[in-house]
């Protein structure tokens, strides 16, 4: 069983026990929907209710219904069971695109290092070939990802090469 990092409870909100957790997790649709589970320190915690409110995911979860008994949730990691995502052929996490070989149309081999946000909506690829090529996520250059060959298809812009 494996799990996947959704957020952190940053805080808590109003009296009646709701938590606010701060995430850039870019399938929460399919995460914070009631009656889903959700794991803080190993304890599962069936959602109850969910909202946003600005830019946090608002939580209530079954059995907490008073602010003293989600106190001790304060700072910690929210996870999520990665079984539980049925992402479609589509979706791919990017801890799971860490380590995809990278090809370019010319012939050359690289590999993923590291995933990184430049702006709240632009997701940098650290690539690795004979040197380090940094690849905009939302650029032409991407042509295609394949999560059955583990592999990404670019096509470098001059000067990249």
């Amino acid at each position: 069983m494996s799990f996947v990092s959704v957020g952190k409870v940053v805080s808590t909100h109003g009296i009646k026990g709701e938590i606010r957790i701060i995430s850039s997790f870019p399938f929460k649709d399919k995460v914070f929907v009631v009656g889903n589970t959700l794991w803080i320190e190993d304890k599962a915690y069936t959602i109850n209710s969910y909202r946003v409110h600005k830019h946090f995911d608002m939580v209530t979860f079954e059995g907490f219904t008073n602010i003293n008994e989600v106190l001790f949730l304060l700072k910690k990691e929210v996870f999520f069971k990665k079984e539980e995502l049925n992402l479609s052929d589509d979706e791919i996490l990017d801890e799971d695109l860490i380590q995809y070989n990278v090809l370019t149309k010319e012939g050359k081999r690289g590999i993923i290092k590291e995933i990184f946000m430049a702006s709240e909506s632009n997701k940098i690829l650290r690539v690795l070939f004979d040197k380090e090529v940094l690849i905009p996520m939302n650029s032409p250059m991407i042509v295609e990802i394949s999560k059955d060959k583990k592999q990404v298809i670019v096509q470098l812009i001059e000067g990249m090469e």
